[in-house]
């Protein structure tokens, strides 16, 4: 279907036609991958691409339900990615702060990247976005402010910010290993 040659209620109509028909069996499709919390979410990201491309869907609704799955299994492979990489960040992470491992230091070294792993995810995404351009990608704070938009100074501000955040994580899951259990007082620094 040519967009140049439908009008705004023909496309708008042909989209519902597809969504009925494929909408309950894309969204078994996806519950039977994802934790069921967040199937609705994928379908509709798949449902939006969908919509944007509606001219690339096949006409006929056999075809069109394929290509939604299609999309759908292209969009989970993208999340799983992402939350690889995320996974991954924490442990690449521990490596560079302790640097080359030295075998003397073995157990901090572990302890280390566990103390890590468990604080970077209750890191926001700014502060992870900051400490991974920086750490990781060993950006100058010039180039991560350009990457971000914004100035050399606002960066290394959150930069700071970010890894002060992250200090206070790791302290806090070595400081109460056991959740639900209050973590022993500090004195001020």
């Amino acid at each position: 279907m040519d967009s140049t040659t439908s009008s705004p209620r023909e496309r708008e109509q042909r989209f519902r036609d597809i969504y009925d028909a494929a909408y309950v069996d894309l969204l078994r499709f996806v519950r039977r991958r994802v934790h069921p919390s967040h199937a609705e979410d994928v379908v509709g990201d798949v449902m939006l691409v969908a919509w944007r491309r509606l001219d690339d869907v096949p006409a006929d609704l056999s075809g069109a339900r394929a290509w939604l799955f299609g999309v759908a299994r292209k969009t989970l492979q993208n999340t799983r990615r992402r939350e690889d990489r995320h996974d991954a960040v924490a442990v690449r992470l521990a490596e560079v702060r302790q640097g080359p491992a030295d075998s003397g230091h073995q157990p901090d070294l572990v302890a280390s990247r566990a103390d890590i792993a468990a604080a970077w995810p209750l890191l926001s995404a700014t502060d992870q976005e900051a400490i991974a351009l920086a750490v990781l990608d060993g950006l100058t704070a010039p180039e991560a402010a350009a990457v971000l938009g914004i100035s050399a100074t606002a960066f290394r501000l959150r930069l700071s910010r970010a890894r002060r955040t992250l200090r206070r994580r790791i302290g806090s899951t070595v400081d109460d290993p056991q959740p639900g259990r209050a973590a022993p007082e500090r004195s001020p620094r």
